[in-house]
């Protein structure tokens, strides 16, 4: 979730793609999730995953202040996934993110925070960290690799 300018166009999907080899797009409702994708939530939208794997993009109201709320799109990944799931909180400002990452905590799933040291804002991360939900706090250039080693089954360092 990136909390955006709803009056401007977003560029993410071009900026996340100039560093990843996995496609970039924003999020469509009733959208098909394939694996080594990258959705981004369009500007103003709640974007939430379902059992079936589709997206559903809403404009209900503001979560925490914000729209999309990763608080929701948290939950919803929770539900549709338990204990496969792994939530990873960014950089921001603010403590969207914190009540998700409880619920992905409460199912059985994984959740990484950023650290301070690496974080322009830390905010976000400081507030899942404070709701001991956390089961890694890492700085942003381990992300990537322990969540391959999430993935592999191996121990993150």
């Amino acid at each position: 979730m990136q909390h955006l300018d709803p009056r401007h166009r977003s560029l993410m999907p071009q900026v996340i793609g100039r560093q990843s080899r996995l496609p970039v797009m924003h999020a469509e409702e009733g959208l098909k999730l394939l694996a080594d994708h990258i959705y981004l939530a369009p500007p103003n939208q709640h974007m939430l995953i379902n059992r079936k794997g589709t997206l559903t993009l809403t404009d209900t109201e503001l979560v925490n202040f914000v729209r999309p709320s990763a608080d929701l799109m948290f939950e919803s990944v929770a539900a549709a996934y338990g204990d496969r799931a792994i939530a990873v909180v960014l950089t921001g400002s603010g403590h969207d993110g914190a009540m998700g990452v409880t619920a992905i905590k409460q199912r059985g799933g994984t959740v990484i925070a950023q650290d301070e040291a690496s974080s322009e804002f830390f905010g976000m991360p400081s507030a899942a960290i404070a709701t001991g939900a956390v089961d890694f706090v890492l700085p942003l250039d381990e992300i990537a690799p322990g969540l391959m080693a999430l993935l592999a089954g191996a121990a993150v360092d």
